[in-house]
């Protein structure tokens, strides 16, 4: 793999990172409610299953969706299944109001344990990305050089390039933290953010392969 090879790489991957989805979504809104600290953990929970994909993806995963497409279209309605159901639970979920106009969230604070595998279940439920690893690593690895080497220098690559765009929308939800002190925004938050998400599940759910 050539420097110029590898440029190419981190310029695709900047802006495929940088594209709003789920995960993103989710980094934001966790940092927004609960702070940075949760957010980071959301992001470990991210980051593990989209490196496990990306693994497996090598491994030849991503040919075996390819070629049963009756697995993919489980794996992808699963997905949006999940998707939903956290749509829907941000949106139900109950905010009161304190004497001072203050939002109370009615919820007890989860531990690092169910945001980490909040974080994890939502990168994974998109089997589309085992289907972009699989495509899109291999344009950039020499196939007369290492392979090995290869994919490690562009798993690293592909982190730190994911990880700096979660803490972009993780700092832009933290921002957001002040405005939803009051319960009214704090309610328009919650069904905002449960739409995208269930938007995100019709998309998954309707998408092809």
């Amino acid at each position: 793999m050539t420097l110029h090879t590898w440029w190419l790489f981190v310029l695709m991957t900047f802006v495929v990172s940088a594209t709003p989805g789920p995960n993103m979504l989710l980094v934001m809104t966790v940092s927004a409610r609960s702070g940075l600290r949760a957010a980071i953990v959301t992001m470990l929970g991210c980051m593990t299953a989209l490196l496990a994909m990306m693994c497996i993806s090598a491994a030849g995963l991503g040919a075996v969706l390819q070629t049963f497409p009756a697995v993919f279209d489980l794996l992808k309605l699963s997905g949006a299944a999940y998707l939903a159901y956290l749509g829907v639970k941000s949106w139900q979920a109950p905010v009161s109001e304190s004497a001072g106009g203050e939002a109370v969230v009615c919820i007890a604070q989860e531990k690092p344990w169910a945001i980490y595998r909040q974080g994890f279940l939502v990168a994974a439920s998109n089997p589309k990305a085992l289907l972009f690893a699989a495509a899109f690593l291999p344009q950039f690895i020499d196939p007369e050089a290492p392979k090995l080497s290869q994919f490690a220098i562009l798993l690293f690559t592909f982190s730190v390039i994911e990880v700096s765009w979660y803490f972009v929308y993780a700092l832009s939800g933290k921002s957001l933290s002040h405005y939803l002190q009051r319960a009214t925004v704090m309610k328009a938050f919650n069904r905002i953010t449960g739409g995208v998400f269930v938007a995100f599940a019709s998309w998954m759910a309707m998408a092809r392969e």
